[in-house]
């Protein structure tokens, strides 16, 4: 089983990007006649770049720059832990009489199921 995990860059990080985003702003405010399209396009960019930081210095949520897949575990059944060992270890149960067969059926169809 996955979990989706949103990584985020540090405060320091967004604070750095937020401080060069407005000044990148100003520089494209001060050259916008001299550069004509390219520095409107260059100031909206540097914008776009300094909200964005400054949403992660100031939210708690904030912007990821990732998202990446964490596999869990599983809490019942350890993933070092194969099919036959499992099966051969609920046998064991069932023949020392710990479990019931409704239970064995039960976890069997578990363990089936679990591996495919």
């Amino acid at each position: 089983m996955f979990r989706r995990s949103r990584v985020k860059p540090s405060k320091s990080q967004s604070i750095i990007g937020m401080v060069m985003g407005i000044v990148f702003v100003i520089i494209g405010i001060s050259q916008l006649r001299l550069f004509g399209l390219f520095g409107v396009i260059w100031t909206l960019a540097a914008l776009g770049i300094t909200i964005m930081h400054a949403y992660n210095v100031f939210s708690e949520k904030g912007i990821s720059t990732f998202e990446m897949d964490i596999e869990t575990m599983d809490s019942q059944a350890p993933k070092s832990e194969d099919f036959e060992t499992r099966m051969r270890q609920l046998n064991a149960l069932k023949e020392d009489g710990l479990i019931s067969e409704a239970e064995f059926e039960a976890k069997r169809k578990t363990i089936l199921e679990d591996k495919w």
